[in-house]
């Protein structure tokens, strides 16, 4: 029994330094750090460096645990079909591209979460005693969950940033109207933004002016905006505001209107909660206050009723 929770707890440190070590590892990062410091050395002096001393002076992640993530991608990247790979991509660039994380990796952890929860599973479900088709329940249990827990991973932080987005947009567009209403072109209103409300739409709209200063039409810099969010709002604003530059509409106008739709919509959404409220407090109200209400009203009554029942 002890030989087999030391193996139990062998495989979950295996797999869990694998996994943190891919997360925290960018194995590109290292690869341009070392092309850096061989053109270093070969601008600097005539002496060719010692790769096989640059790469063993390495952290033991940068030397097994990255080679493990990158032939897992590999051979994700084989098995994964194309639309796959391509709606990892568009989650990624939802997410906001996080550091050293790309659609092999992911489909790399996959790969890793599909092994290890099934290794995970048999050895729960032996640990448990279970016997028959109880055993191929919890593997496939544990797989989904290994399978699965990237995709969950990623899609949390999705949301994470579009409630982010959707939080500062009404006040981002007020800012946006009155700098433009005082005088400011759209470009400058987007910088003086940029540089007053941090935030994750503030990045965005900080990409979208750098695209427009490097030749990119306005409208298409919004429809990329669009498109690097996928935020209804957001959306909505892009769309008229892409609008307005082919119609030639005013732009304190639109921005102006936008800006009030946004408020009633906020507003909206704050009253659709509070109505849920009502709904959200039956179920705590039935199963954790009214039995301690019942307790301390009846529960008196009741043992002075029993008392003079059978005594």
């Amino acid at each position: 029994m002890s030989e087999t929770v030391f193996l139990v707890v062998g495989v979950v440190a295996v797999i869990g330094a694998v996994f943190l070590g891919g997360v925290a590892l960018d194995p590109s990062g290292g690869d341009k750090s070392r092309a850096m410091k061989l053109l270093q050395s070969q601008v600097g002096s005539q002496s060719v460096p010692d790769l096989r001393e640059q790469s063993l002076q390495g952290s033991f992640g940068k030397r097994v645990l990255v080679p493990v993530v990158a032939a897992a991608s590999k051979v994700a990247r084989r098995v994964t079909p194309i639309d796959s790979r391509q709606r990892l991509t568009k989650k990624l660039l939802l997410a906001g591209g996080p550091a050293g994380w790309d659609a092999e990796r992911v489909m790399a952890f996959k790969a890793i979460g599909l092994v290890g929860g099934l290794i995970l599973g048999f050895l729960a479900a032996s640990l448990m005693h279970l016997s028959g088709f109880l055993v191929f329940v919890v593997a496939g249990l544990m797989t989904f969950v290994g399978f699965a827990l990237p995709d969950s991973v990623l899609g949390r932080r999705v949301q994470e940033r579009q409630q982010e987005i959707l939080r500062t947009l009404s006040d981002t567009l007020d800012l946006l109207t009155i700098s433009v209403e005082a005088g400011l072109s759209l470009n400058a209103a987007i910088a003086q933004v940029v540089q007053n409300v941090p935030g994750v739409l503030s990045s965005e709209f900080a990409r979208m002016l750098q695209e427009i200063q490097l030749g990119v039409p306005r409208s298409d810099a919004f429809r990329h905006l669009a498109e690097r969010t996928d935020v209804e709002e957001l959306n909505a604003f892009a769309l008229a505001m892409v609008q307005a530059d082919v119609f030639g509409v005013s732009i304190a106008s639109v921005l102006r209107t936008q800006a009030q739709q946004l408020r009633i919509k906020r507003r909206q959404r704050a009253e659709a909660k509070a109505q849920q409220t009502p709904v959200k407090i039956v179920f705590p109200l039935v199963l954790c206050v009214m039995p301690a209400l019942f307790i301390v009203i009846i529960g008196p009554g009741a043992i002075r009723i029993t008392q003079n029942l059978f005594h």
